[in-house]
């Protein structure tokens, strides 16, 4: 595939469900990056998109028509007073990593975050995930703390990084 960082962002539609799955899943099955462990039917996919509108949104990127990869504001806590700060999910399809799509959605994100009034952007970050730390570091964020040893996947224990973007 071109690397070339020329993509279109468009909110996610349930037309895009599929790809964003197999994107998603693809991880499930061979990173780090999510702690999931087993892949995501279409069910929970609905749920998902339905989860997300407005001040949470899902974007696409999109490449030749082509959908390339997914990012999302989801609030972080259920509880009220936490309503102004989301935790944000970029997902490149594989093939596509290095061509600045993640850069590309995770500033629409932020865009969208400070035009939603939110005021805090966290993300989670296993600590072997050298790309997508040196990507939030790129656009601002802080890693302000570390979760010892709270995922087990593939083996072996995993740390989380708290990284965080005032908005």
């Amino acid at each position: 595939m071109e690397k070339s960082t020329t993509v279109s962002l468009r909110d996610a539609t349930a037309a895009d469900l599929p790809r964003i799955a197999e994107i998603y899943n693809h991880f499930v099955r061979t990173s780090t990056c999510t702690f999931a462990t087993e892949p995501e039917g279409e069910g929970y996919w609905k749920s998902w998109l339905e989860a997300h509108s407005d001040v949470h949104p899902a974007i696409v990127a999109e490449r030749l028509g082509d959908v390339v990869g997914w990012g999302t504001l989801s609030k972080w806590n259920s509880r009220c007073a936490y309503r102004q700060t989301v935790e944000n999910s970029v997902y490149v399809r594989h093939d596509a990593h290095g061509s600045g799509v993640g850069r590309t959605i995770l500033d629409e994100l932020i865009r969208r975050a400070r035009a939603s009034g939110h005021r805090t952007i966290v993300a989670q970050i296993s600590d072997d995930q050298a790309a997508s730390k040196a990507l939030h570091k790129r656009v601002g964020f802080s890693e302000v703390g570390v979760l010892r040893n709270v995922g087990f996947k593939f083996g072996r224990w995993l740390d989380v990084g708290i990284w965080q973007l005032i908005v």
